[in-house]
Order: C-alpha cells, then structure tokens, then sequence
C-alpha cells in the first residue's frame, strides 16, 4: 500500500514541478504568437531581432532585419518580442515571450 501512494505521490510532484509549468509556457507562447502584428520587434530563436513587416500567412512572417533585407521565417520561430536595453535600465536586451 505504501508503495502506491508513494507512486502516486511521486507522479503528483513530477505534474507540479515538470509538466505543468511546461504547458503553461506553451500557451503563453502560442498567445503571444497569435497576437503578433505588423511592426512589431522580436527576436527569434536563432538571435536575430528584427521588425516584422507582414503576418499575412498562417504559418511564415516575412521580417525587415534592416531596410535593405527582408526574410520569411516559420512563426514558431519566433521566440518572444524584443525590448531594447535602453528602455529597461539593464545592459542585456530582454526578451518576452
């Protein structure tokens, strides 16, 4: 009987401290996906900040990394928008998201 609840237990704490904050971190994500507009910074998984310049397609954004370049990216790569250091008084950039 012990062994049960003890299992029970165990698998209580791996939905606490694993499973729940993960799911929940995914769908602050897919809102945040969701919610992106025309002109928006963000930053991608890969590192590169950019403006978004189109959220026409379901799945691609096309993105202005200067006023010369423009590249199209899966929205899932999107990681979180950016916020320059010089709004947040700290010397890293700091990414929502």
């Amino acid at each position: 009987m012990s062994q049960i609840v003890f299992l029970i237990l165990m698998m209580g704490v791996f939905w606490f401290v694993l499973i729940r904050p993960q799911v929940k971190r995914q769908k602050e994500h897919q809102k945040l996906l969701s919610a992106l507009k025309q002109g928006d910074r963000v930053i991608t998984r890969g590192g590169l900040v950019a403006t978004i310049k189109d959220v026409s397609d379901p799945t691609l954004i096309t993105l202005e990394l200067n006023n010369q370049s423009t590249v199209r990216i899966l929205r899932v790569y999107i990681d979180g928008l950016y916020i320059p250091p010089a709004e947040t008084n700290t010397k890293a950039p700091v990414v929502t998201g």
